[in-house]
């Protein structure tokens, strides 16, 4: 017995309309509470040596430039400032081996006269002392 003989099927259907308003939703959520930052950092993987480290170091010789201009060679005043005096005071100073070169290092203070330690370069290299290199000190 068929009792629906004049009724039709009804297909069935999902309704997304309220599921695409939910995912809208949770979308609109997620793009408001999402931080975006950037690091502003290079990432560099810095070679590395199994070699031990070098047992001889070049002599170093400290040249230390105050604020006002003043020059010490190794904690000792030189007595002028021209470049003269710079260049005997760091001829007095370096080694007379002839296959190494000692290295200066310039410790100037950050209120220090470029032209201060422009003399001390030049004055390196009129003594023949070619290998000079700037200490610096790290921020915390």
């Amino acid at each position: 017995m068929n009792f629906r003989r004049g009724r039709s099927k009804e297909e069935l259907e999902i309704n997304l309309i309220p599921l695409i308003d939910v995912l809208l939703v949770i979308i609109i959520f997620l793009m408001l509470t999402t931080t975006y930052s950037k690091f502003s950092g290079l990432e560099i993987s810095l070679p590395s040596s199994d070699a031990p480290p070098s047992q001889e170091q070049p002599d170093e010789i400290s040249v230390v430039i105050n604020a006002q201009g003043e020059v010490l060679i190794n904690k000792t005043p030189v007595g002028a400032r021209d470049l003269d005096s710079i260049v005997a005071a760091l001829r007095r100073v370096a080694p007379e081996s002839g296959d190494k070169q000692p290295l200066v290092v310039i410790n100037g203070d950050a209120k220090a006269n470029f032209q201060s330690i422009y003399d001390v370069m030049q004055a390196a290299q009129k003594a023949g002392l070619p290998n000079v290199s700037f200490a610096a000190q790290t921020r915390k």
